[in-house]
Formats: C-alpha cells, sequence, structure tokens
C-alpha cells in the first residue's frame, strides 16, 4: 500500500525552492563583480585612472577568477555544494565591500584579486546543483532560469544604484551590495539541502529527479583518507584534465562560451562608460537606458532555455535542442557592430539590446557541461569550462580599454566584440560535434 500512495502521490516541487536560491544568488553575484562598472565614470575621476588602467581594474578580477576554477571545482567536488556557495558568497561579499574602502589603485587591485578567488566556485556549484537536483529535460531551462538573475539584477537595479551614486557617492555602491550578499549567504547555509535531505523533497519528485539522470552528483561522505589525498576510482588527477580537452565537445563548448562572454563581459564592464563618454548620455539617462539591454538579455535567457527543453521534448536530438539556440544567439550577437553606424541614441540602444538579448539565448553552456560531464567529475568539468569561459573576462576588458586609449572612441571595440561572437558561433558548428556524457578510458 504504501508503495502505491508513494507511485501516485502528486510530485512536490522543492526542486524550484532550490532554484530560487540558485537564481537569487547569482544576482547577488553579478551585482558584485559588475558595481565597479557602475561606478567607474565618477571612481576613475577620484582616483585619476585612465581608459587603460581602467581596462586593467577590470581585468584583474577575471586573473584570479580564472586561476582559481580547476581548484574551486575541486574543493567542490570534495566539499559539496552547501559548503562551497557559503563560503564563496560570505568572502566574495566581504571584498565587495572592502573596495568601498579604498583610496588608492593598489588596494582596490588587491580586492578585486580577492573578489575572483571568492567567486570561482559559484557557476560550478550552479551547475552540480542543477545537475542534482533537475532531470535532463529540465536543466535548460533551470540554467536559464538562474543565469537569469545576472541580468535582471542590473536591469532592475541599475536606476536605484545609479540614484544610490549620485545622493551618497560611488563608496556607497559597494557598502550596499556586499551586505546584501553576506545576508544572503546565511539564508543560504539555512536552507540549502541535498534532494534526499531536503525536507519538502517527497518520494515522487525524487524519482522523477532520478529517472531523469538527477541525482547522479550527490556529493558522498569523504573519508579522511579520501581528504588527505588517497585516490579513489574517480580522484582527480591533474592529467585528467588534458584528457577531458582532448573530447571536442568540451574544447568546443569552451571556445563558444569565450565567445559569448565576450559580449557579456562587454555590458558588465565598459558599457555605463560607453553610454557617458561615447554617447555623451547624463547620469539618469544612462540609469534609464541601461535597463533596456539588461532586461533584453534577460529575455534572451529565459527564452533560449525554455525553447531548448521545448525541441529536447518534442523529440529533437541534444545536438539540435541544445546547440541551435546557441549558434542562433551568437551569430545574432555580433549585430553589435551596426551601433557605430548609426547617430541616435535610441537606435543604438535598441541594437546593443537585440545582442544582448542574443547573447543571453547563448547562455546555456552550463546545461551543457551537466550533459557531457563525466560522472564524478562534473566539478572539475565545470571548472575548466569556467576557466576557458572567462578568460574573456582577462581579455575584454584589456583589449576595450587599449582600444579606447589608443583611438578616443569605442569603434574598434565593437567590432572586436561582434568577431569574436562569430567566432563563437563558428566553434558550435564545425567543433562541438554529438553532445554526449564523456567517458574516459584508463
Amino acid at each position: 500500500m504504501g508503495d502505491a500512495t508513494l507511485s501516485t502521490a502528486r510530485r512536490s516541487k522543492a526542486r524550484y525552492q532550490i532554484l530560487g536560491l540558485l537564481a537569487v544568488g547569482t544576482m547577488i553575484n553579478y551585482l558584485d563583480r559588475t558595481v565597479l562598472g557602475i561606478a567607474a565614470p565618477q571612481l576613475t575621476k577620484e582616483l585619476g585612472i585612465n581608459a587603460a588602467l581602467m581596462g586593467l581594474l577590470f581585468s584583474v578580477f577575471s586573473w584570479s577568477y580564472v586561476a582559481s576554477q580547476i581548484p574551486g571545482g575541486l574543493f567542490l567536488d570534495r566539499f559539496g555544494s552547501k559548503l562551497t556557495y557559503f563560503l564563496s558568497m560570505t568572502f566574495w561579499s566581504l571584498f565587495t565591500l572592502a573596495q568601498g574602502l579604498v583610496h588608492g589603485i593598489g588596494a582596490l587591485f588587491v580586492f578585486r584579486l580577492g573578489l575572483g578567488v571568492s567567486e570561482a566556485p559559484c557557476f560550478p556549484t550552479n551547475s552540480r546543483v542543477v545537475a542534482t537536483w533537475f532531470p535532463q529535460n529540465e536543466r535548460a531551462m533551470a540554467t536559464g532560469t538562474y543565469t537569469v538573475g545576472e541580468y535582471i539584477g542590473l536591469a532592475f537595479f541599475s536606476p536605484f544604484l545609479f540614484m544610490l551614486m549620485g545622493a551618497f557617492g560611488w563608496r556607497s555602491l559597494f557598502f550596499v551590495v556586499g551586505g546584501v550578499g553576506i545576508v544572503f549567504g546565511l539564508i543560504w547555509w539555512a536552507f540549502y539541502r541535498e534532494p534526499r535531505d531536503h525536507p519538502s523533497a517527497n518520494q515522487a519528485e525524487l524519482d522523477y529527479i532520478e529517472a531523469g539522470g538527477g541525482l547522479t552528483h550527490r556529493k558522498k561522505d569523504v573519508s579522511a583518507a579520501t581528504l588527505a589525498g588517497a585516490s579513489t576510482k574517480s580522484g582527480f588527477e591533474w592529467r585528467t584534465i588534458g584528457r577531458l580537452l582532448k573530447h571536442r565537445q568540451l574544447s568546443g563548448i569552451c571556445l563558444g562560451q569565450f565567445a559569448g562572454n565576450s559580449t557579456l563581459v562587454f555590458f558588465l564592464t565598459w558599457f555605463p562608460t560607453y553610454l557617458a563618454t561615447e554617447r555623451h548620455m547624463a547620469w539618469l539617462k544612462i540609469g534609464f537606458f541601461a535597463i533596456m539591454p539588461f532586461i533584453a538579455a534577460s529575455i534572451g535567457v529565459m527564452f533560449g532555455g525554455f525553447f531548448s527543453d521545448w525541441l529536447l521534448r518534442r523529440g529533437k536530438s541534444p545536438n539540435v535542442a541544445r546547440k541551435l539556440p546557441i549558434i542562433a544567439g551568437l551569430l545574432l550577437a555580433s549585430t553589435i557592430i551596426l551601433a557605430n553606424y548609426v547617430e541616435s541614441n535610441a537606435v543604438v540602444i535598441v541594437i546593443l539590446s537585440v545582442a544582448f538579448f542574443a547573447q543571453g539565448m547563448a547562455a546555456l553552456g552550463w546545461t551543457l557541461v551537466s550533459d557531457i560531464a563525466p560522472d564524478g567529475l562534473l566539478g572539475v568539468t565545470g571548472g575548466i569550462f569556467n576557466f576557458a569561459a572567462n578568460l574573456a573576462g582577462i581579455v575584454t576588458p584589456l583589449v576595450v580599454g587599449f582600444i579606447v586609449a589608443a583611438t578616443g572612441s569605442f569603434v574598434g571595440a565593437l567590432v572586436f566584440i561582434g568577431a569574436i561572437a562569430m567566432v563563437g558561433a563558428l566553434s558550435y558548428i564545425f567543433i562541438v560535434g554529438d553532445i554526449k556524457r564523456i567517458v574516459l578510458v584508463d
């Protein structure tokens, strides 16, 4: 009777509670890493920073962020999602708050490095949680939902942040955003659970998740011997990185995500400065116009995720369902170049909104990581992917900064962003190949 009751019980929806936590955490993550971009036009005047040096400061976050991806993935695989995300959010929020205290470039440089180290495990953790909590046919939706947090926060909080800066100065931005992150870290610790430990997840939901390929990346108890470095059957060795990258699925999506992230990084760093210097917009107008591309990107993320899952449910192969939205998005994102050839600010915002909508469509790379990662190596695979993808965070701010410093214009910078998007589309078309789980054979 008990089995019959369980088999006919309505599934609980605890996975959506977890998804809500991921979405809020991701929103705070991107507010913390991009608040410098909002503060930049005012901060550069107070600290005497030129475009090339500002590009360096934007970039330095990604130096430590990229360098910490693989160590962060290892930490995640050993200690699990709950502790990893709690420590990551708490420390990145502290480093954000500390940036509001700086009076020189040196301290800002150090705190940006610390921010990068602290944020490194965030997206591998997001991917692990989705792979654990969601069946395959809901993962693109889940990835799109938490990814939209990147854009929603900036879309709806940008006007508030610009008004806050106008009233209290650029330092107030770091204090407020950092403080919010510290509070949410405590909320995560209080409410996150693995599926079998979650009080709201019934057996019907657990069976549904497991039947769809979930629960397979659930952290197991780790013995003291394992923590000390003893090998296990699925244990990590450094040569595993090279073995993973030999598979075209991973190397191809790494290049594609680098390209998509180049568009994203431009909007997260140089976009407010572009509006202020190239388009000569006032502060309140920047705050208003900044909403539009981020709203468009939010819609793009959700549309890409739901469209991908819809194709999968309609019987399309993972190759079509996962790759089509990404390729279309990257091709459309390259139209950002058209902003160089129009005079109207309103038309420029439309062009930038279309390009950012398209970049949002292409933000499904983490879903592919969940689909191709070898069992037991999701954290490391995600770390490699995020390492490659976020090289864009190093390259793009520097290239844009040097172009603007050398030419006094953003024209060449937009050409660079559009060309990289085209390269990403070609990578998904010609390199990635079949979307299937990688099997490492000894």
